[in-house]
């Protein structure tokens, strides 16, 4: 078994060395900043703040201005003058002229290797037209081998759902090159014909369940794949070396701290992902904590894991204790599945399937095994049938303590099915960018009544369920300052709509916070050493330069800078002054 975690040891001698009337030595001291501990109690769920908070007729106010960290723990958290006793001559001592102090953020869903690979691909998010995307793919192509792969990443599937590009335009402008080009939130491939060479894709493939092979008149490919079938190219891609792979997540993480986050929960995390973890782990080169949630579909990883238990690195890097499922495919691209037909397609109600995203009975043997599972659901059937999954493994083998299991974006809610979330214990893990970015579409394929229902924060918080913000990265930004708008306005960057894309369901600053610290921490069951800025707690910081409690206006945000991240009392990033 792993030891455990040094902050409880360290927190002991702390004690021991104050009774004996010694203060202990920092290694690092933060002054001068407005400190906000999230240490009081949670709000109401309609946001009110809580009796204990900070806050007051005139607003809310920092609840301290100085911390003292010790080998990667909080030694110290209050005021300047008493924080003072803790400084020594090797103690660093940064004072923050007043920026603004958090518990250091997660992201709760994430997709770091792939952020990883995208960061060495060719960036196509915010390309207009399959036209401006293919030049792109053309410019790289110049300055690539032949017969090298062109991988790209990042147009919009949901937003291109109504006129996907084919392969004949790709091919004829770059025809040496496989292309391979992933949709933004990785539920749509689009290839040109040296790609589907490769993969082997003729007009006698046939698509994996829950997939598709778009086809034309004549039964050809045409070099646009959906939901499962995107597997097919992934498979023909050659995989990375095991040094690129380290490569790779080590500068998405890096790219994470950067971006002011100290842990990051990894999703349907694939075996050599999970061997690289480890040895990054083993090698203390893990810039942030990691959270690892399994492949669900690789049966094989699953049983291997099973015989190992729960799994926690001696140095707290590394967590292993989940699994990531997949019930249903997009929205965007028409894979969510319904309980009713779409909107704007009679007769479709999205993907699933006997085959589809899991081996059912393997996750439920992994769950029995002390795994917490998550669940990609997206449509009202897909979050029905999840619900009813982890209802009926936690009845045939119920769990020692709650287990805590989780539906990932749990985006479209049938009413009748809202109050399971809390009546379960299951956690609602939701993306706030989602939201914003697909409310230009997102009525048309739900119709109005059903987009009441979707991506409803507010009226999960107010039938008692939990819940875990993030990004689902690289699919969106994982901006912290863009998740934070996203949450408290529901508005897109330039401010549409006026009064926020169904403006009922927002959520206050603190609740926002709160969605990438605390509600975070115990979704990955951290809350006894995360989450909060406490004594004695893991030294998880990250440091802002706009309060998002005493903003004029939450577009405030959007210009803010991340000054410092602290992660495990190391600090991990650092913004020139």
């Amino acid at each position: 078994m792993p030891s455990a975690p040094r902050t409880g040891t360290l927190f002991l001698a702390l004690l021991g060395s104050l009774s004996c009337g010694r203060a202990p030595r920092a290694d690092l001291l933060l002054t001068n900043a407005s400190v906000y501990t999230l240490a009081w109690s949670e709000p109401a769920t309609d946001g009110t703040p809580a009796t204990d908070a900070p806050h007051d007729a005139s607003g809310w106010h920092p609840d301290a201005t100085t911390i003292a960290i010790r080998d990667g723990a909080i030694l110290f958290v209050g005021n300047a003058s008493d924080g003072a006793r803790f400084q020594g001559s090797t103690t660093r001592v940064i004072d923050l002229a007043g920026a603004v102090v958090l518990p250091g953020f997660v992201d709760a869903h994430t997709h770091t290797a792939e952020l990883g690979q995208s960061l060495e691909r060719l960036e196509l998010t915010g390309i207009a037209t399959p036209e401006a995307a293919i030049e792109q793919v053309a410019e790289r192509a110049a300055r690539t081998p032949k017969g090298e792969w062109i991988i790209g990443f990042g147009w919009d599937e949901g937003a291109w759902a109504d006129r996907y590009p084919d392969k004949r335009a790709l091919s004829a402008r770059v025809p040496d090159h496989p292309v391979f080009l992933r949709g933004l939130h990785g539920f749509a491939g689009w290839a040109n014909a040296l790609a589907l060479e490769k993969a082997g894709i003729t007009r006698a493939t046939v698509a994996p369940t829950g997939g598709e092979i778009r086809r034309d008149a004549r039964g050809e490919p045409t070099g646009l794949v959906l939901n499962r079938g995107i597997e097919l190219l992934d498979r023909a891609v050659p995989a990375p070396t095991a040094a690129q792979r380290d490569s790779q997540v080590v500068r998405a993480l890096r790219v994470m701290a950067a971006s002011g986050f100290t842990g990051v929960h990894e999703a349907g995390t694939a075996a050599d992902v999970v061997a690289s973890l480890e040895r990054l782990a083993d090698a203390d080169r893990l810039p942030v904590r990691v959270y690892a949630m399994l492949d669900g579909r690789n049966a094989a990883l699953l049983g291997e894991w099973r015989a190992r238990g729960p799994f926690t690195h001696a140095n707290g890097s590394l967590v292993i204790r989940a699994v990531k499922a997949y019930y249903d495919g997009a929205l965007g691209s028409r894979g969510a599945q319904l309980l009713a037909d779409y909107a704007d397609r009679p007769g479709h109600r999205g993907v699933s399937g006997a085959n589809y995203g899991f081996d059912r009975a393997s996750v439920a043997q992994t769950m029995a095994a002390g795994f917490q599972v998550g669940i990609h659901a997206i449509g009202d059937a897909g979050n029905r049938a999840s619900l009813d999954f982890i209802d009926s493994v936690v009845a045939a083998a119920p769990p020692a303590s709650p287990p805590r299991h989780r539906i990932e974006h749990a985006q479209v809610i049938s009413p009748a099915d809202m109050p399971r979330f809390a009546r379960s214990g299951i956690i609602a893990s939701m993306q706030p960018p989602h939201a914003v970015e697909d409310k230009g579409w997102v009525e048309a394929r739900l119709g109005p009544a059903r987009t009441e229902g979707a991506y409803a924060w507010r009226t999960l918080r107010r039938g008692g369920a939990h819940l875990a913000f993030s990004s689902d990265l690289p699919g969106s930004s994982w901006e912290l300052f863009y998740g934070l708008h996203s949450a408290i306005t529901r508005q897109d960057t330039t401010g549409a709509p006026a009064d926020g894309f169904t403006p009922t369901q927002r959520m206050t600053a603190e609740e926002a916070v709160r969605g990438y610290t605390v509600w975070n921490a115990f979704a990955g069951f951290d809350e006894a050493r995360g989450g909060t800025i406490a004594v004695g707690k893991r030294a998880d910081l990250t440091v802002i330069d706009v309060d998002p409690f005493r903003m004029g206006r939450p577009q405030e945000l959007l210009s803010g800078h991340v000054l410092l991240t602290v992660s495990n009392g190391r600090i991990t990033h650092e913004r020139e002054r």
